[in-house]
C-alpha cells in the first residue's frame, strides 16, 4: 500500500493493533510494534529491519532489539491471531492447510539453515524451512494461522550451534508432520475449528500422521505418493487361535491377517486394477478456474482401509484424479470422511491448497515475510508472527470490502450434498466437448 492508502485506513488499522496492546508490557515494544507493522504494510522495495527503521526515524539498532531482545510476548500475539480468525472469520466449509516455505539465504548463521530442498530456488540450495498452518474459506478469506521452524537433525545434534542461535534445549529436530500436528493443537486450543483438512503427500506420505489426525477426530483429504498402501476390500482376521495343538514358543498376538489374506497394495496399483475402480466410470469435475483456464480433472472414489500396526482400519476413501488435459498428470487421495460423502466435496477439498501458496507469495512480495536478516531463532520467530499480523490485517480490510457476495459456499458438510453450489460436472464437460465417462 502507498501513503495515501496507509492513512486512509489508520483509524481502523489503529482499532486493530490495539487488540494485542495485552502482548507488551511497556509502552516501547508496543510503539516498536506499530512501526514494524507499518512498515510492511508500506511501499518500501525492502522491508528488512534497517529501511523500516529508518523510514520511520527509528534507530535500526532499536528495531533490531525489538526482535531480539525486548520483553513482549509472541506466543500470546500468536494467540490472538488465532482468537481473532475464530472469533470473526470462522465458517462451516472451512479448510486448513498444512505447507511449508523456504527462504534462499547466504552464510551458515541463520537458525536451520543448510544445503537442502529450496521451493524458492527449485532446486537443492542453502536454505531455512518453516512449517505453516493455513486457514481459508469459501468466501474469500485465507491467512496463516501459525508458523514455526523446521530443525535439521545435523543442527539438532549440534547444541552448542542452536545454543549460538538462541534455539532452546527443549527444540530438537521434528519431522513436518510433527510440527503440522503441535499447530494444529495449538490453533484448536484457541477456539479455530477445521471442517477439513488438506495437505501435500510431503505429509500425507506418512500413515502415523494420517492416524493422528484420525485419533483427533479431524476430517482430512490426504495427497498420497502412487506407492502408499492399503486395501481396497478389507482382508479377513483371525481373533483367536483355530489349531487344536497350541503353537510353540512365543505365543501370537490376535486379532492378526489371515494367512490367506492378501497383502496391503501400492494405490496406484489399486487404483488400476481393483474392481472396485475398473466396474465404475470416471466423473469429470471443473475444480476451479485458473489464471490458464479451468481446471477440469476425471475422478473415482473407493472403499480404502489405511495399515496400522499390521491390520486393516476402519473404512477411508481412497481418490485417483486425472487431469483432463494432460492425462500423465494423476493425483492421489485418501480421506477420512464418512460413508456417503460425495466425491465432489472431497476433490474440492483435496484442490483448495492454493490459498496458502497465496499467502506465501502475498507475504514474501508484499510484506517481506523473505526479507528478514537475523541469526536468533526468537527473532525469526516474531518475524513470522508479525507479518502475520499484517497479513490478517490486510485480510480482513479484503473481506470487509469484498463483502458477503463473493460467491456461494463451495463446501458442503460431508453429510449434505449441495449440487447447486457446485459446477456440474457432466454438464460443463458436455459444453466443454469433453466426455465424464473418457480415460
Amino acid at each position: 500500500m502507498d501513503a495515501s492508502q496507509i492513512t486512509s485506513l489508520q483509524p481502523a488499522l489503529d482499532r486493530y493493533l490495539a487488540e494485542f496492546d495485552d502482548c507488551f508490557g511497556r509502552i516501547e515494544p508496543a510503539k516498536h510494534f506499530g512501526t514494524y507493522v507499518r512498515g510492511q504494510l508500506g511501499d518500501l522495495p525492502r522491508k528488512s529491519i534497517e529501511p523500516i527503521a529508518l523510514h520511520a526515524g527509528t534507530p535500526p539498532r532499536t528495531l533490531q532489539q525489538f526482535l531480539s531482545r525486548a520483553y513482549w510476548q509472541e506466543g500470546m500475539m500468536r494467540d490472538r491471531i488465532q482468537e481473532i480468525v475464530a472469533r470473526d472469520h470462522a465458517h462451516p466449509h472451512a479448510v486448513g492447510i498444512f505447507d511449508e516455505t523456504s527462504y534462499a539465504k547466504k552464510g551458515d548463521k541463520t537458525p536451520g539453515i543448510k544445503r537442502q530442498h529450496c521451493g524458492t530456488t527449485g532446486k537443492t540450495d542453502n536454505c531455512c524451512v518453516t512449517v505453516h498452518l493455513g486457514y481459508a474459506t469459501p468466501n474469500g478469506f485465507h491467512a496463516l494461522l501459525d508458523g514455526e521452524l523446521f530443525l535439521p537433525e545435523d543442527w539438532s545434534a549440534d547444541r552448542q550451534r542452536c545454543e549460538a542461535c538462541g534455539i532452546p534445549q527443549t527444540m530438537v529436530h521434528r519431522p513436518k508432520g510433527n510440527i503440522a500436528l503441535e499447530l494444529l493443537d495449538r490453533a484448536v486450543a484457541n477456539g479455530v475449528r477445521f471442517p477439513w483438512l488438506t495437505f501435500d503427500e510431503g505429509y500425507g506420505q506418512s500413515p502415523a500422521f494420517l492416524h493422528a489426525l484420525d485419533d483427533r477426530g479431524q476430517l482430512y483429504v490426504a495427497e498420497v505418493p502412487r506407492c502408499f498402501t492399503g486395501w481396497c476390500k478389507k482382508p479377513p482376521l483371525l481373533h483367536k487361535e483355530h489349531h487344536a495343538n497350541a503353537r510353540m514358543g512365543r505365543p501370537r498376538i490376535f486379532p492378526r491377517l489371515a494367512s490367506a489374506a492378501p497383502g496391503a497394495s501400492a494405490v496406484q496399483d489399486l487404483c488400476r486394477y481393483s474392481p472396485a475402480f475398473t466396474t465404475q466410470p470416471w466423473q469429470t469435475f471443473h475444480v476451479k478456474d485458473t489464471t490458464k483456464g479451468p481446471a477440469v480433472w476425471r475422478a473415482k472414489a473407493a472403499p480404502f482401509h489405511l495399515k496400522r500396526n499390521g491390520l486393516p482400519t476402519r473404512c477411508h476413501w481412497l481418490i485417483i484424479a486425472q487431469n483432463v488435459l494432460d492425462e500423465a498428470d494423476i493425483k492421489y487421495f485418501v480421506s477420512n470422511a464418512p460413508a456417503g460423502t460425495p466425491l465432489e466435496v472431497m476433490l474440492h477439498v483435496a484442490f483448495s491448497r492454493w490459498p496458502v501458496e497465496r499467502c506465501f507469495q502475498d507475504q514474501k512480495t508484499e510484506l517481506g515475510l523473505d526479507h528478514f536478516e537475523v541469526r536468533n531463532y526468537r527473532s525469526l520467530l516474531r518475524h513470522l508472527t508479525l507479518t502475520a499480523v499484517s497479513f490478517l490485517f490486510l485480510a480482513k480490510i479484503v473481506q470487509e470490502r469484498r463483502g458477503e457476495k463473493s460467491g456461494p459456499d463451495a463446501l458442503p458438510d460431508p453429510h449434505r450434498r449441495q449440487r447447486d453450489d457446485l459446477l456440474a460436472a457432466d454438464e460443463w464437460a458436455a459444453t466443454a466437448g469433453i466426455s465424464a465417462a473418457a480415460g
